[in-house]
Formats: structure tokens, sequence, C-alpha cells
């Protein structure tokens, strides 16, 4: 299948874009996600809890999921945090 666009998993991490999850009080430890990073390519790497499974049954009207797609949420403030460093399209 040709898609769009295709995830390069040779990227590598640039740069943290917002705060870290610790900065947020969203993390008790230092090691501990969420977390989003721009990779070096463009692309954005989101951490957070995988809850594919808890949605997948109720994604609006045109959302889908390939295969190879998880769902990923996040903490608000975490995208709140990031906005500075998002550039505007």
């Amino acid at each position: 299948m040709v898609r769009a666009w295709e995830a390069d998993p040779s990227a590598q991490f640039d740069h943290r874009l917002g705060k870290s999850a610790r900065e947020l009080d969203r993390s008790a430890i230092k090691d501990e996600c969420p977390d989003i990073w721009m990779l070096d390519n463009g692309d954005v790497a989101v951490i957070g809890r995988d809850l594919t499974d808890a949605y997948s049954s109720r994604l609006p009207e045109g959302v889908t999921l390939a295969p190879d797609e998880r769902l990923v949420v996040i903490p608000g403030t975490m995208v709140t945090a990031a906005k500075a460093d998002i550039p505007d399209a």
C-alpha cells in the first residue's frame, strides 16, 4: 500500500516541545512519560498512554486507525506548554 506519509524509523530525537512531565507536575519520577518531541526530519513523536483499545470502538466519523497505528493520550497541559515551540502553519 502506498501512503501519502510514512514514519521514518531512522529519524532522531531533536528537541522536546514544551516542558517535561516532571516540570508540569505530571510525573513523580524522572523517566516517566508523557512527552512530545520534534524529530530531526520535522515529524513529531508523542509518548503517552496507549488507549487504542479503549477508544477504537468510539472514534469520531471519518477517523480510522491503521493496524500499525496506536492512539495515545497525554495531558492537555503538555500540549499547551508545547504551543510556543510549534511553528504556525
